[in-house]
């Protein structure tokens, strides 16, 4: 998956634009044009105009017929006539067209001249900027922001789950097999816990960092390879990536170093007080079927904050944004949700500082339930269990 993530992130970047492009196919309009409903051709819509008499033949038998669809204009009725469901986008600018037709008739009989409205028509474009505390500003996105905060606080959720239960599931193995038998007599349980925790944590760092390496570097080169000749000439001029030259341009405002170095930080505390418990559920039980009574209230923080990302996005800087990204069980998926927007940094530092001491208390939690449920075989830990074993 480190190869193949990727090259499959990369897939869904460009295959998609390179198949719409291969897809599309102009069609053929028949219409019986009235003089004052002229419709003009587009990219992908060629427009014909035919008889009346052939047009009402035309709607009740498509067969041999070269047209897409039959726009049939009695008065101020239209209907499209196919034999196949009519694409969304083609019913979409014939609509537009005739409403605009419609609305130009409607001017010049109310005595208006199209042309005076037309010119009165205007688009502006908002540059948004943020106030520094020293009286700088600097452009900000909140479309990017947004991306940001939405792909940081999924990427937080994949990785704990996806991690986490990948040391809960080795755990189960070598509990299952006996190997740990063996491996105890040489370490203690702590650090064999904390010495499976840390290996799978680098493991994920790394093919995390792999992972936005490669998909640049595949995503640059498939841009050379399915884009349109005039896409990799503006590439070619510029000398740079449409891709990364887009990014570039949308996070110029965003502190991109800041989000870079506190992912780091949440995915990996995030991480390890997560895996620490996933860890000690999978000390606890014999199978992975077992888990589930116990998996579910470590996991409810976690679905709970991803649930909560597009709210948060909404008010970054709420009440319920604020806590939520102090609470250590929460923070990790709330706080790279808020960054993109601007967060004091003594928020920062206040969430970091909780998180870790929680990490503290969750591995020495975790690590005397581990200790104990490593060796129990045959019988199915409670949580009154549980609690016996943290006291011993």
């Amino acid at each position: 998956m480190t190869i193949l993530g990727p090259i499959l992130i990369a897939a869904l970047m460009i295959v998609p634009i390179y198949l719409a492009k291969e897809s599309q196919e102009k069609r053929l309009i028949a219409v019986n044009y009235q003089n004052k409903f002229i419709l003009e051709d587009t990219e992908m819509l060629h427009f014909s105009q035919i008889p009346d008499l052939e047009a009402e033949n035309l709607s009740k038998d498509f067969n041999d017929s070269e047209y897409y669809a039959l726009l049939y204009i009695i008065e101020n009725t239209f209907t499209l006539y196919s034999n196949q469901q009519i694409s969304l986008n083609v019913s979409k600018e014939i609509e537009r067209q005739i409403e605009q037709i419609l609305e130009i008739i409607n001017l010049k009989e109310a005595g208006i001249n199209p042309l005076i409205i037309e010119s009165a028509k205007s688009e502006i474009t908002i540059i948004t900027k943020i106030v520094d505390e020293k009286g700088n500003s600097i452009n900000s996105n909140s479309e990017a922001s947004m991306g940001i905060g939405f792909m940081a606080g999924l990427l937080i959720y994949m990785f704990i789950f996806m991690y986490g239960t990948m040391v809960m599931r080795g755990v189960i193995e070598e509990k299952t097999s006996r190997i740990v038998e063996v491996i105890i007599s040489s370490v203690k349980p702590f650090q064999l816990m904390m010495g499976k925790i840390l290996g799978v944590a680098f493991v994920g760092l790394t093919q995390f960092l792999l992972w936005i390496i490669l998909t640049l570097v595949i995503s640059t080169v498939a841009e050379l390879w399915f884009l349109d000749s005039t896409v990799n000439s503006a590439m070619s001029s510029s000398n740079q990536s449409i891709v990364l030259a887009k990014v570039a341009s949308l996070t110029g405002g965003i502190n991109l170093t800041q989000i870079f170095f506190s992912f780091i930080f949440y995915f990996l505390s995030g991480y390890l007080m997560y895996s620490s418990l996933f860890a000690a559920v999978g000390s606890a039980v014999d199978a992975e079927a077992d888990t589930q009574q116990f998996i579910l209230p470590v996991t409810i923080p976690l679905i709970l904050s991803f649930i909560l990302i597009q709210p948060i996005i909404d008010n970054p800087d709420g009440a319920l944004a604020f806590w939520m990204s102090m609470i250590p069980f929460t923070s990790p998926i709330i706080m790279m949700v808020r960054l993109p927007f601007g967060v004091p940094s003594w928020e920062i530092y206040l969430s970091m500082l909780i998180l870790v001491g929680t990490f503290i208390t969750t591995t020495w939690i975790a690590g005397r339930i581990y200790r104990t449920g490593i060796l129990m075989y045959g019988k199915k830990a409670s949580y009154k269990e549980l609690w016996k074993w943290i006291k011993y």
